[in-house]
């Protein structure tokens, strides 16, 4: 088996107690690597590493141009060796080699090279005052950030975090999950090679509750905390950083809708919509797991839907040509199967669209589910996706309203006047109107009501990785 270590202070040990655990690969469902089991003690140390590098070391003094540098390296390195990192997730956690290749890989290249240069581009605020007075802002670092992530985009997610972070000067302890540790470790690796300074990135493996998890959002050391993942848990570590009002931001569960109208491009809405719920399995927080369609349209849209759906591709994940592979481990299966079994007794129908193998689940559509039922309400974090009509836009927009959850919606029309009034309605953080998962990185991206806190992307990026700094100055008389 290969083997991941903790990365601190610029080296690869293994844990202070000697623990390690094993990843599986959810398609031949037996371990492949050995992985280092991080305790306190070891989210202790990586967090004092960041903070004396961040306290005593270059990092965060070398200036947005020599910083962009390195970042723009570690980039260069991450797509010279995206088979390593793409296979890596792919094994991980069973996502098709096709999506981390062609997707992830490129993704997580740009996230530090848009913050790298977004961090050296970006303006400050000058405030010219009448009272002999001059005011501007300055973007300190904030310190030392914990950056926990979630499974699903393993790799890209890592450095949605890391990326800004560095790019403002603090310094980092990364936590991957723990079904998908691997290219974390290697992300270090590059980032040392690329000339990041030790002590700047660690990383540290291992659980959540009374383990590093726990640790990091405790420790009075962390200045930030931005986490990707379920909304309770999001909950426990809003009440440990309370305890040292430790600024977070939170990208938490999603049950998205998606609205059809009558006038949509059919072709068109059901392309992104079958994108939508089955790209990677359903294991996606933006996932359209929501699919409201006009009544009118219901039965073309649905037979069009469902043959779609038929075609895709599942198997084996390191097939190239593979669209569908495994969940991403047998806990989850477990989930996600349970919710099959609740939607039939919640009234629901199910259309399988394929067959079963190992623990990957067909792509699956509910019909005659109810909007209270709990297929409807509750986050299933697979490929089934619930379908319900509606007769006129007051009810879309009502039923789509209908959720704890507020992290994205889709609509399909061609009615422009429609889109703005529908966009403007939907109480979520982003809006994709005849599209999917289209994203700037320039543009706030987080959720509203149990979907999150804060924002990142762009300005919002800055906003929570610095300590924005009022500087007023006397202009002196002659």
């Amino acid at each position: 088996m290969e083997s991941f270590g903790h990365v601190i202070d610029g080296e690869e040990v293994s844990s202070h107690e000697g623990a390690t655990f094993e990843s599986i690969d959810p398609w031949e469902r037996a371990p492949w690597a050995s992985i280092a089991l991080g305790s306190a003690t070891d989210a202790e140390r990586a967090v004092k590493s960041a903070r004396r590098a961040f306290d005593e070391g270059p990092w965060p003094r070398l200036g947005h141009t020599e910083r962009g540098r390195i970042l723009h390296r570690l980039a260069d390195l991450i797509e010279e060796r995206g088979d390593e990192l793409a296979l890596a997730d792919t094994t991980d956690m069973g996502k098709p080699i096709a999506e981390t290749r062609g997707h992830d890989v490129p993704r997580s290249a740009q996230n530090f090279r848009f913050f790298a240069d977004h961090a050296r581009l970006t303006p400050a605020e000058t405030f010219p005052m009448q009272s002999g007075h001059h005011a501007y802002t300055q973007y300190d670092p904030a310190g030392v950030v914990a950056a926990i992530a979630p499974w699903n985009f393993p790799l890209m997610m890592e450095t949605w975090k890391v990326a800004p972070a560095l790019a403002w000067g603090n310094t980092v302890v990364l936590k991957p999950a723990e079904q998908t540790p691997a290219s974390a470790t290697i992300l270090a690796r590059l980032a040392l090679e690329a000339g990041v300074p030790p002590g700047v990135l660690n990383v540290v493996h291992g659980y959540g509750p009374n383990s590093v998890g726990q640790a990091l959002t405790e420790s009075p050391l962390v200045d930030r905390i931005t986490f990707t993942g379920e909304s309770n848990t999001g909950r426990a570590i809003s009440r440990a950083a309370a305890q040292n009002l430790t600024p977070l931001s939170l990208e938490l569960g999603g049950k998205g809708a998606n609205i059809v109208f009558a006038d949509a491009d059919l072709n068109q809405a059901v392309e992104w919509s079958i994108k939508a719920i089955y790209t990677n399995s359903g294991q996606v927080c933006l996932a359209g797991s929501r699919l409201y369609v006009q009544e009118s349209i219901l039965d073309e849209f649905l037979a069009r839907f469902t043959t779609a759906a038929a075609a895709l591709r599942t198997g084996d994940p390191k097939d190239p040509d593979t669209q569908l592979g495994p969940l991403a481990s047998h806990e989850h299966y477990e989930k996600v199967v349970s919710y099959l079994k609740i939607a039939q007794e919640d009234g629901g129908r199910l259309i399988a669209c394929g067959d079963p193998e190992g623990w990957g689940v067909p792509p699956t559509v509910v019909v005659d589910a109810p909007q209270r039922a709990r297929v409807t309400q509750e986050e299933i974090f697979g490929p089934v996706v619930v379908v319900i009509p509606f007769s006129d836009e007051k009810e879309a927009v009502d039923l789509a309203n209908d959720t704890p959850y507020g992290l994205n919606a889709m609509l399909f029309t061609r009615d422009l006047s429609r889109a703005h009034r529908v966009s403007r309605a939907l109480r979520v953080g982003t809006v994709w109107t005849n599209c999917f998962f289209v994203r700037d990185l320039r543009a706030p991206f987080g959720g509203a009501k149990n979907s999150g806190v804060g924002r990142e992307g762009g300005a919002y990026s800055r906003e929570f990785f610095t300590e924005p700094k009022a500087i007023v100055m006397e202009i002196a008389e002659n």
